[in-house]
């Protein structure tokens, strides 16, 4: 009995002995400033009325003592379009926040804006106050108008009219868009439409997509994460569906951050001056269409840049065509494939005939070859090299002889010296050593006279998109 009497005295004991020690804790006023794990949040490009992602920037206290940080709060108060979340609260002002001795905290931030016009800029700081002086954290986003098409069970989500896409409000998909067939959707200089993950658009057969963009003033077409880190990224939604007797037109544009870029069935395609890059699979996918591309840029795609199947009739004139990555460097990296085949969706192989020409274009990679021809047997496979730049290894790889008759003044394996070829910071203008310098047809270059950012090159060309 006296043991049990003990144990109870003991343990009551030892609660009165843990509150003291937790009544002892005591927070004093800072007395150096803080330090944050950045010192500007740069939150993604957000649309009228959507939440944006959740941010965190952490809040450092060097002191040897554990502080009370007299006010946290928002610059612009209840008016901020921005909201924080400190130490687990929401809202937009605090007071007395403790913080351990060599602690850290995490502040989140979000935002969810109502537009006021086409694009402007949503800033406010994270204002520290103290008896060290004050600090601030600056928050900065990029607001957007949108206009939103999202497939539902009960909306289809078609175009089923002649349509005019406009600058003035970004236009964001959900699901598939379908423009209907006999139908032409124009998307004039500057428009910006983002699909979100998963999504796609459908161009029906008949139906005409023209892509209108200018210099300086181009169609930008990816997926709905406007931060920087998915620029680089594919897989973001899905593709542009040409399906047959479908016409595409597009000038001026940036496409990217997909699984393909253009999946073309017996389409015609005229594409010049513009970008396409960062596709998990191919930037174009062309099964037994007809692409004419001139100024075209491409890079960073998993199987390979452009994918001909079934043949097909293709020009590629003053093309700039790489393919480096590292985040899909366990594919095959090809700048072109091209083949006489193609299986349907039910399996089956269907053959066509091929005519291809490359002329005064750039064609590499970082493989040992970025070309690769696969022809069948007792098929059409007719192709023309004209003065291009290619990374060749040897003819098993790559499907034909360099020496070959259709193979004219062309160089291999020569460094092309790009500026820059990673897709971060994507420059594949060439440096002046570069040996594509001068080595392009005159001839060839006066069909194309003007290069993708309108300098001359109808004398001296230099093969590629730019001169």
């Amino acid at each position: 009995m006296k043991f049990k009497l003990l144990l109870a005295f003991s343990f009551w004991m030892l609660l009165v002995t843990l509150s003291c020690n937790k009544d002892d804790i005591t927070f004093d006023p800072p007395s150096q400033s803080l330090s944050f794990s950045k010192d500007t949040v740069f939150c993604d490009t957000v649309y009228h009325q959507i939440r944006s992602e959740t941010y965190a920037v952490k809040v450092y206290n060097n002191e040897d003592k554990d502080i009370l940080i007299p006010r946290i709060s928002l610059e612009k108060g209840a008016t901020s379009l921005y909201r924080i979340n400190v130490d687990g609260k929401p809202g937009y002002d605090f007071q007395n926040v403790p913080l351990r001795k060599k602690d850290s905290l995490y502040i989140f931030v979000e935002i969810a804006p109502e537009a006021s016009g086409p694009e402007a800029i949503a800033e406010d700081k994270i204002i520290f106050s103290s008896p060290a002086g004050q600090q601030h954290v600056t928050l900065f986003s990029v607001v957007q108008d949108a206009e939103f098409f999202i497939e539902t069970p009960t909306n289809p989500n078609v175009i089923s009219n002649h349509t005019t896409w406009t600058n003035n409000k970004a236009k964001i998909i959900y699901g598939n868009l379908t423009i209907n067939p006999n139908v032409t959707l124009d998307i004039q200089p500057g428009t910006k439409v983002y699909f979100h993950k998963n999504s796609g658009m459908k161009v029906s057969s008949g139906a005409t997509l023209n892509i209108n963009g200018a210099l300086n003033d181009e169609v930008v077409i990816r997926g709905d994460r406007n931060d920087p880190k998915y620029d680089t990224i594919p897989k973001n939604w899905n593709s542009i569906t040409m399906e047959a007797n479908s016409t595409l037109n597009m000038n001026y544009a940036r496409l990217f951050g997909g699984t393909r870029g253009l999946e073309m069935k017996q389409t015609n395609a005229t594409i010049t001056n513009s970008f396409i890059h960062t596709f998990y699979e191919f930037g174009i996918y062309a099964v037994n269409s007809t692409v004419n591309a001139n100024n075209l840029v491409m890079n960073n795609c998993g199987e390979s840049c452009i994918g001909i199947f079934k043949g097909g009739n293709h020009s590629y004139t003053h093309s700039t065509i790489a393919n480096y990555s590292e985040i899909m460097s366990s594919l095959n990296r090809l700048s072109l494939f091209a083949t006489n085949e193609w299986k349907n969706e039910s399996g089956q192989t269907e053959l066509g005939a091929l005519h291809l020409n490359m002329r005064n274009s750039i064609f590499y990679s970082d493989r040992d070859n970025a070309v690769n021809f696969e022809q069948t047997p007792n098929q059409l496979f007719n192709f023309l090299i004209q003065n291009c730049l290619l990374k060749y290894s040897n003819t098993s790889d790559a499907g034909f002889q360099f020496d070959h008759t259709d193979v004219v003044q062309s160089f291999k394996n020569e460094d092309p010296q790009f500026v820059n070829y990673f897709t971060a910071h994507l420059n594949l203008r060439v440096k002046a050593t570069s040996p594509a310098r001068n080595k392009g047809n005159v001839t060839v270059a006066g069909t194309v006279p003007f290069d993708i950012v309108n300098v001359s090159r109808t004398s001296n060309p230099t093969l590629g998109a730019y001169q």
